[in-house]
C-alpha cells in the first residue's frame, strides 16, 4: 500500500545509510510527527542473541523516567480483601471468575493484567488469549503478586515490560511525540541501559545490532548503537538542529557503514513501521 504525503515528506528527511546520534534522531522524529493526533514513539532494538536458547532470551520490566504519556488501564484478577485492595490502589477492572470469563469471551480492553497467586489456576487458562498480546501475568515481571498496591502503582507510573520476540527484537513504547526531546532521550537511555544490564551471559559477539526509533505514522530512524550510556545519549540534546544553537553541524557517527544484509533485515523488521508494535506492552 502506498504511503501518504506526510510519511513521504518525513522519509525524505532521513538518510537511510546513516546511524544518527540520539539527540539528532529524536529531533528528526519530532519533526516528522505531523499527524493530527499525538503519535506514540516506539523503539525497536535488534539484539545479537539466539532466542532459540532460553538462556539468551530477555524478559523483564523497567520504569521509564517520564512514563508513557498515557493512562494505563489495569485489570486485576483477585478476590475478597485483595480485590478491595486493588480497587483502592486504582485498578480499572477487578474481578475473579467473572473477569476471567469476560477475557475468555474475547474482551481484552486493558493494557496490563495483574493477578494474585491464588488466581493463577483460573488465569492460566487465558494464556492463549493474553499470551500473544503480552498481557499474561508473570511472577518474573511482578504481575503475579499479593502486593497489589505496589504492582498497580508501578504500572500506573509507567513501568513497562520488555522481551525479545522471535527475531530477537525488543519492541517498546517510550512516550509520545508531544514529549520534549530531553524526556524522550531520557526514556530512550533508560531502555538502552536496562537492555545492556540484562545482557545474557551466553550472548557472544556484537550485542546491540541496531536501534530504530519511529512514531505511529512515521518512518524508522536508525540510531547510533555506540551510544549506550545516559550521558552519551543525552549529551547535545540542547544543541540539536532547530533549537537555536549550532547543532545542525554535528559530525556523523564514526561507524556509519552498515552491512548491507543486516540493514535490509533491519529495515524489513523495524525500519518502516507505521503502527505501534503489538509486542510492546501498552503500559
Amino acid at each position: 500500500m502506498p504511503h501518504g504525503k506526510r510519511y513521504r515528506q518525513a522519509y525524505e528527511q532521513i538518510d537511510r545509510t546513516r546511524q544518527y546520534p540520539p539527540p539528532e534522531a529524536v529531533h528528526l522524529l519530532k519533526q516528522g510527527a505531523t499527524a493530527k493526533f499525538d503519535e506514540t514513539v516506539e523503539l525497536h532494538v535488534r539484539l545479537g542473541v539466539n532466542v532459540r536458547h532460553a538462556e539468551e532470551q530477555l524478559r523483564g520490566t523497567l520504569a521509564l523516567p517520564h512514563g508513557l504519556g498515557k493512562d494505563v488501564t489495569i485489570a486485576v484478577f483477585a478476590k475478597g480483601q485483595k480485590a478491595r485492595d486493588a480497587e483502592a490502589a486504582g485498578a480499572d477492572f477487578v474481578g475473579d471468575d467473572d473477569l476471567a470469563k469476560r477475557v475468555e469471551e474475547g474482551w481484552t480492553d486493558f493494557d496490563v493484567a495483574i493477578a494474585t497467586p491464588d488466581m493463577m489456576s483460573v488465569v492460566g487458562k487465558l494464556g492463549r488469549i493474553l499470551g500473544p498480546q503480552g498481557k499474561m501475568p508473570n511472577p518474573k515481571v511482578g504481575t503475579v503478586t499479593d502486593d497489589l498496591e505496589k504492582a498497580v502503582g508501578e504500572s500506573k507510573a509507567g513501568k513497562v515490560e520488555y522481551r525479545t520476540d522471535r527475531q530477537a527484537i525488543v519492541h517498546l513504547t517510550i512516550g509520545k511525540a508531544s514529549f520534549d526531546e530531553r524526556q524522550l532521550l531520557e526514556n530512550y537511555a533508560a531502555v538502552i541501559d536496562e537492555i545492556v544490564r540484562a545482557k545474557p551471559a551466553a550472548a557472544k559477539g556484537r550485542y546491540i545490532l541496531s536501534s530504530t526509533l519511529t512514531t505511529t505514522m512515521g518512518p524508522g530512524i536508525r540510531v547510533d548503537t555506540g551510544k549506550t550510556g545516559e550521558r552519551d545519549i543525552v549529551a547535545g540534546a540542547a544543541a540539536t538542529p532547530g533549537d537555536g544553537q549550532n547543532g545542525g553541524d554535528q559530525e556523523p557517527a564514526a561507524d556509519q557503514s552498515v552491512d548491507a544484509e543486516e540493514q535490509s533485515a533491519d529495515e524489513e523488521q523495524a525500519g518502516d513501521i507505521e503502527e505501534p508494535a503489538e509486542a510492546s506492552p501498552a503500559a
